[in-house]
């Protein structure tokens, strides 16, 4: 009954949903741990875009329904949300482990957060960021300058600096307090995330294993340091021991009518998030953008020619992000290609019709940005490195859930305006200061909460000579 009347909802009635060839005992267990972003990949070229991939045990086995065109993104994201949640068991451990903020929380929770915190990040108050960016890549620059031409990872100093510059924003003067700590745990508790969360069968985190206890260590050092942050910034009389006015600030300060403001543990969470979030998909596109164009030389001098040419020698503003339009093509490119969430997790509440294959009720539904971002129906020669492809007439012609680096829908990234201002202003900089090529041709990745680079992404730095 559930299957008739969803299916009536989605359109008729609709086919079963091909299965990729698996083993007979684990399925495709073993290929989705060893590549599991390859693994859609093939899945796709085999068999379309509605894939039913089996995983585990008789059993335990799992079972992900794959949607893997633009317009099934639409329906996931954006014209179907309310039948697609948050559910499933790796929301679940990320939820245990940073907490219940914007990423992971549901419903009434989600709705009330996302009043509190959507007047932080309108397109105004972010611009007001631009300066502590620019401030965060100037300290990397001049690192920069002591080693003269050298051979820098692109991923580590990106990572760094976007980490830097999301935690001077959250929390003003207090940067160097949360910085080394998140370097240290933010690792630990992300590796145990991924391993519980794609495990078919998990002992209680509360048993004194080596894995559940290096992970609980991870976490009391973590949230000591930002519930230390809070506590202090409370107990400031108004306007001082801020820093001026941080994020932190302003959420501690968030009301919005009824609505009750955070207390300590919901500020914690939020904070996590951010950091989480903040950090790890901005130096992503970052990373890659640099990559990518330190093995395409012509595509850099184009993009160092227009920064040049429009910033001359001043330190870019927010107003700057209209001014380089090439610039932005490059990032959009880059996140194409590696997009910091190559994967994003539902679970179906109703069973839908999509793309003409029934998805039943309470599947895990998987969305992967990595395969709809190579699909050969709207990107011709898909692995090519091309910013023109962004080009406003390129973007016009294509169906808008082809490219959703930020999700979509009303869960769309509520910091997506702030992860482009940053990506901008510190990549005019960075390539204004200086040339890049790649020494490392390709880049092995894989997916973790974000996309991961599991091998180096080194360049060789050159000072550009006046």
């Amino acid at each position: 009954m559930a299957v008739r009347a969803g299916a009536e909802a989605g359109g008729g009635a609709g086919a079963e949903v091909p299965e990729l060839e698996g083993g007979s005992l684990l399925g495709s267990l073993l290929d989705l741990k060893a590549d599991s972003l390859g693994t859609y990949l093939r899945a796709r070229a085999r068999h379309g875009d509605v894939v039913r991939i089996t995983a585990g045990p008789p059993g335990l086995r799992a079972e992900l329904y794959c949607v893997f065109s633009a317009e099934g993104a639409q329906r996931v994201l954006a014209t179907e949300s309310a039948n697609f949640r948050k559910d499933n068991p790796f929301y679940q451990e990320i939820r245990e482990s940073f907490g219940n903020g914007l990423l992971t929380s549901q419903d009434e929770d989600y709705l009330r957060q996302r009043r509190l915190v959507q007047p932080l990040f309108t397109r105004k108050r972010v611009d007001g960021y631009a300066d502590a960016v620019a401030a965060e890549t100037a300290s990397t620059l001049a690192g920069w300058e002591e080693r003269g031409d050298a051979v820098v990872d692109v991923g580590e100093q990106m990572t760094h600096l976007a980490l830097r510059a999301v935690a001077r924003i959250l929390f003003g003067t207090d940067v160097d307090a949360t910085v080394d700590v998140v370097d240290r745990c933010f690792p630990v508790i992300t590796e145990y995330v991924l391993r519980r969360g794609y495990s078919p069968a998990n002992v209680p985190r509360g048993w004194p294993t080596p894995g559940n206890r290096r992970a609980a260590a991870a976490m009391e050092e973590l949230y000591a340091v930002c519930d230390g942050i809070i506590s202090a910034r409370r107990d400031a009389p108004d306007g001082q021991g801020a820093g001026g006015e941080d994020l932190l600030t302003l959420l501690a300060a968030a009301q919005s009518g009824d609505d009750a403001g955070f207390d300590a543990a919901e500020l914690r969470d939020q904070v996590l998030i951010f950091l989480l979030a903040g950090h790890e998909t901005t130096a992503t596109s970052l990373a890659f953008a640099l990559h990518l164009l330190g093995r395409h030389p012509e595509e850099q001098a184009r993009a160092r020619e227009e920064v040049s040419r429009v910033l001359g020698d001043r330190t870019p503003q927010a107003a700057d992000l209209d001014r380089l339009p090439y610039l932005t093509q490059v990032l959009k490119e880059a996140m194409r290609l590696y997009p910091a969430a190559p994967v994003i997790g539902r679970e179906a509440v109703a069973a839908t019709v999509i793309d003409g294959h029934t998805v039943p009720a309470g599947a895990t539904v998987i969305l992967a940005p990595w395969v709809t971002h190579r699909h050969p129906r709207y990107w011709s020669d898909p692995d090519r490195f091309d910013p023109g492809r962004f080009a406003p007439e390129a973007e016009a012609a294509r169906p808008r859930y082809a490219w959703f680096p930020f999700g979509g829908g009303p869960r769309a990234c509520i910091g997506q305006h702030f992860s482009m201002l940053e990506s901008v202003i510190a990549l005019a900089m960075v390539l204004r200061a200086y040339e890049f090529e790649a020494v490392d041709t390709e880049v092995p990745v894989s997916a973790g909460i974000t996309l991961r680079t599991t091998g180096p992404a080194r360049c060789r730095i050159r000072r550009v000579r006046p």
